[in-house]
């Protein structure tokens, strides 16, 4: 019996690299129990307690947020864990894993590139999430290498959700210091964004460029579609597996390099326009 504790189960992001985590397992003869910690580090904790009072052989967990002291009491037990969604530069633990920070600095820059300078970032809740939290201090830093900050007024935290893009994204929108260009840190926060432009009569791209994160199934058929990053979701389930299998035979272990993100461009982007 093998456990995945993910940060919510109402997200067909985490849905595809559990399929593919629960079919490789599932050929080794293992069973998947999964629970949601609902980003709530207090319940992660007392999931990964009960699961290894039942007995589980290895955990899968999400990103790096979570008091040490679990990491002994897994080791203590001899319950190997593999982390998945981010790494861990200190090479304490083992992760699979995307450069968060690298990612959300690589769109920033192409906007930047196409000359936008007014920015926002509509941005997952910071506490107990290192990926937001890397999210956003990537869009900083490739913002000082043109020498240009982010202020606070400008980065919106939000639950996950479409609705809450829509919602974020009237308010920036209202503001008499409109931003040309907004980088999501999910791509349903950049579906609500490009669903509420609509409502409120401002063209995408030509008034404001928007960016999502992780290329799920719908933003190549928004209107318009969307620009984002595509993260190796499905990989990382596999490879997740294929690390915990290993652990549990014995064999020869292997983590993989920092997987590869790839910005997919499409036309939810353009040149900030001209002001007359």
């Amino acid at each position: 019996m093998i456990g995945a504790i993910v940060p919510s189960l109402d997200n067909t992001l985490f849905g595809h690299s559990l399929e593919e985590f629960h079919r490789y397992i599932s050929s080794a003869g293992y069973t998947m129990v999964v629970a949601s910690s609902n980003y709530d580090v207090e319940e992660e904790r007392e999931q990964i307690a009960q699961m290894v009072a039942h007995g589980v052989d290895a955990l899968l967990l999400v990103g790096l947020c979570r008091d040490e002291g679990i990491y002994d009491v897994l080791n203590a037990k001899g319950i190997p864990y593999i982390i998945n969604w981010s790494i861990d530069t200190t090479l304490k633990h083992p992760c699979i894993g995307f450069d968060n920070h690298d990612a959300a600095s690589m769109v920033t820059h192409y906007l930047l590139d196409l000359g936008h300078r007014d920015f926002a970032m509509i941005s997952g809740m910071l506490e107990g999430n290192d990926r937001a939290q890397h999210r956003l201090q990537g869009v900083r830093d490739a913002l000082a290498t043109r020498g240009l900050i982010l202020p606070e007024t400008s980065v919106m935290q939000s639950p996950f959700g479409v609705e809450q893009g829509q919602k974020v994204f009237r308010t920036l929108m209202s503001q008499d210091n409109r931003p040309t260009a907004i980088i999501c840190g999910s791509d349903p926060f950049a579906y609500g964004a490009i669903f509420e432009s609509k409502i409120m009569g401002i063209d995408v791209p030509g008034d404001v460029s928007i960016t999502g994160f992780d290329d799920t199934w719908l933003a190549a058929h928004l209107s318009p579609p969307l620009t984002t990053l595509r993260t190796p979701q499905r990989r990382m389930g596999v490879l997740a597996a294929e690390y915990l299998i290993a652990r549990l035979k014995e064999s020869d272990l292997y983590v993989p390099d920092v997987l590869d993100v790839e910005l997919i461009v499409r036309a939810s982007c353009a040149p900030p326009r001209q002001s007359p």
